[in-house]
């Protein structure tokens, strides 16, 4: 199906994004859809299989995301999130389809001049960690050794639900790992979307209705 809904969402609070997620899941009807979103500042998501005791400490605009993975910081990202069916990606393993769907990331990340390549293919150490970024699942972006981004799905018997997160800038909290920044390169968010949602035209081949 070449045909997908895009969605530019404005800056919403923790809650109202994980919402919108929820809800583009919920009502889906039948259109592919790839949401590009932005975070109020000092907000987080938790794994909906993580525990909430002590988050205080990091204020309280969160909330809990449908994927799993660990404490994950937002205000200095953007983020991305796809509705597609199952029966559009064939035959393909849940490995296969996170790689499939992965794949325009890398089409970004390398259009930015930079070397990024999965954790699988350079044999990082897969591990799980209360934070996000201080973990490493297969297809997380590694540049330079270091973790750029992550990815999660959720999956339904007809739907593949997958988000992820583009560091932009540094986060002077604890735990929010490495950005665009740290390797020199210095976008606007509005700038990433624009490149985000390009790349996704190149790689995939789709038309885009708003």
């Amino acid at each position: 199906m070449k045909t997908w809904r895009f969605i530019d969402s404005p800056k919403l609070s923790a809650q109202a994004n994980m919402d919108l997620d929820k809800s583009l899941l919920d009502n889906f009807d039948g259109i592919p859809i790839f949401r590009l979103y932005s975070w109020e500042e000092n907000s987080f998501t938790i794994g909906r299989f993580q525990k909430s005791d002590g988050l205080e400490r990091f204020g309280t605009n969160h909330a809990i995301r449908m994927t799993g993975g660990g404490l994950l910081l937002h205000g200095c990202d953007i983020s991305y999130s796809i509705v597609i069916p199952t029966k559009l990606l064939g035959k393909k393993s849940v490995k296969e389809s996170y790689e499939y769907l992965c794949s325009f990331l890398l089409h970004f990340y390398k259009n930015l001049g930079l070397h990024v390549e999965y954790a699988k293919d350079i044999k990082k150490e897969l591990s799980k960690s209360f934070f996000c970024q201080e973990g490493f699942e297969a297809y997380d972006m590694i540049v330079d050794g270091k973790k750029i981004g992550g990815n999660a799905q959720k999956r339904t018997k007809d739907l593949i639900f997958q988000h992820g997160s583009i560091p932009l800038k540094n986060d002077t909290r604890e735990f929010s790992g490495y950005s665009l920044e740290e390797f020199g390169v210095n976008l606007s968010k509005d700038k990433t979307k624009e490149l985000l949602k390009k790349s996704f035209i190149e790689l995939f081949g789709v038309k885009f209705e708003k």
